[in-house]
């Protein structure tokens, strides 16, 4: 029976236009969601957006059009960013179809009949623009005199009918959830925040508003609306048929992997299990966080003009080589300094230089020397040949590890550290010079070379599918022979391959 695997990006709020911290964050549930496919496994991979609330419903009023217009047209921009990115989505979600009404109305009727939502009055501080309610002691004062959350975001005291969700019932068997999981919450950081927070105390959570109506109703009290989080956070349930147990992609929850910003760890890994405990649904597998990207040092933000636009990035340097950089440049947990001068470099250095070099200089002394056909892995070998292909043949459970833990530098480094090898491997084993002295050796060592660029070239495929695919098409490696599994079958000696083609070109800026 095949494996399955559920991988998930956050839900998008639609209040602005996609940025660099969504591409980053989609790129990565990408690369998880490829390398399972590439190991065998039956993936889901859902991405969306999340499109109620206040503050979309306040967007909408300042852009002058209806909520569901103004939802529209960005979760379209979401959309085509998701085609820009090149993501192996399944299915892309929106909180305004009725398919998620209907799950989330399925979700509040099990809790309420379980006793587990209660209707009160709520009195609180409220952030408009974190869709959240704040306790007195998470409160500060800013420079201007104004309350803010902890986020910086404006709160205001609001007194409203509401349904509760008796959150303060969880806190035990969360702590609970969290010891017996260690790996629920990555990283480190993120876990200790959320279990701070949890034994600080839990207080039940309101859950419903009746001062807006741009949300999903209340079941049989619609002058209420549920609060976000709790619409949004169905999502994952949703996209799986719930709540028709039968539904087809039923068999793939619990979710494996929630891929998050840690700005909304709290939500995914405080709330989303205790909603579902209550439920009595299992709980997903892990919430993995990752940090926020600043640009050249500085916070990125519309008024000083320095967000990152992922399109026009990949319109200058390539989809490849943006995927790359990405998870290359910031460890995944972390936060990140987006650079256009690390981005050529780690392109110039890494792409062209160590990756490209290496397929570059083997396939052309094979098109050249061996009339373009594969030579035959030699016999014996010797034991700088074992040493390089045994580094090659480690490569997928090495990054099989690190890609599992989100650690997608670590893999890419791991991949790096072959491909170093196998430069100095040429260097040192010099068959332009064995060309003159002994011609067998000089076509045994590009075969090695040849089946540590496959090696190669097959792990990187999650993250940069394009460029990776015409690599393996340069060693003429069939469709079945792209898999993890399929590295075991050897490449056919006496293959004839096609003339080599650059893969990463130099980026030389533009002198104005």
């Amino acid at each position: 029976m095949t494996k399955s695997f559920y991988v998930t990006t956050p839900i998008y709020y639609v209040n602005g236009a996609p940025h660099i911290g969504h591409a980053y964050t989609s790129i990565a549930a990408d690369v998880l969601a490829r390398w399972k496919r590439l190991d065998g496994y039956d993936v889901f991979f859902l991405t969306g957006t999340d499109e109620h609330g206040q503050k979309v419903e306040k967007a909408a009023l300042d852009a002058g059009v209806d909520p569901q217009t103004f939802t529209d047209q960005v979760a379209e921009q979401f959309q085509t960013l998701a085609v820009a990115l090149g993501l192996s989505n399944d299915d892309f979600i929106r909180t305004t179809e009725e398919r998620h009404k209907r799950a989330c109305a399925a979700l509040w009727t099990k809790l309420l009949d379980a006793g587990h939502i209660y209707l009160d009055h709520y009195e609180g501080w409220y952030a408009v623009r974190d869709e959240a309610f704040y306790a007195e002691d998470e409160l500060t004062t800013n420079v201007h005199g104004i309350r803010v959350a902890p986020s910086g975001a404006p709160v205001e005291w609001v007194r409203e009918p509401s349904y509760f969700f008796r959150l303060s019932a969880w806190q035990d068997k969360l702590l609970a959830h969290y010891e017996a999981n260690p790996d629920f919450i990555g990283p480190n950081a993120r876990r200790n925040e959320v279990l701070s927070f949890v034994k600080g105390g839990l207080i039940d959570l309101s859950v419903s508003r009746t001062s807006f109506t741009w949300g999903v109703p209340v079941p049989n009290d619609p002058a209420h609306v549920m609060y976000v989080w709790l619409d949004a956070l169905t999502n994952y349930l949703t996209a799986t048929g719930y709540p028709d147990a039968d539904a087809p992609r039923a068999r793939f929850w619990p979710a494996d992997v929630h891929m998050v910003g840690k700005d909304i760890i709290r939500f995914h890994a405080v709330y989303w299990p205790a909603f579902l405990m209550a439920a009595d649904i299992p709980l997903p597998k892990r919430v993995a966080a990752n940090g926020w990207w600043t640009a050249e040092g500085e916070k990125m933000s519309k008024s000083v003009g320095n967000v990152v636009e992922p399109n026009a990035l990949i319109g200058e340097f390539g989809l490849d080589a943006v995927r790359f950089f990405l998870l290359r440049e910031m460890p995944f947990g972390n936060d990140g300094d987006f650079s256009r001068r690390a981005l050529i470099s780690r392109l110039n250095v890494e792409l062209a230089n160590d990756l490209g070099n290496l397929c570059q200089r083997s396939l052309s002394m094979i098109a050249k020397n061996c009339d373009g056909k594969l030579p035959p892995l030699p016999t014996p070998l010797t034991e700088a040949d074992i040493a390089l292909l045994s580094q090659a043949q480690a490569l997928p459970a090495l990054l099989g590890a690190a890609i599992e833990a989100q650690a997608f530098h670590v893999a890419l480094e791991e991949a790096w550290k072959v491909i170093r090898a196998g430069n100095a491997y040429i260097d040192h084993q010099a068959p332009w010079a064995l060309k003159k002295t002994d011609i067998v050796r000089m076509a045994s060592v590009l075969r090695v070379l040849a089946d540590v660029i496959r090696h190669v070239a097959t792990v990187l495929q999650p993250f940069m599918p394009d460029s990776m695919g015409r690599m393996l098409d340069q060693l003429v490696v069939p469709a079945d022979g792209r898999t993890l599994a399929g590295l075991a079958t050897p490449l056919v000696d006496g293959t004839s391959l096609p003339a080599p083609q650059g893969i990463f070109p130099r980026f030389v800026e533009e002198v104005a």
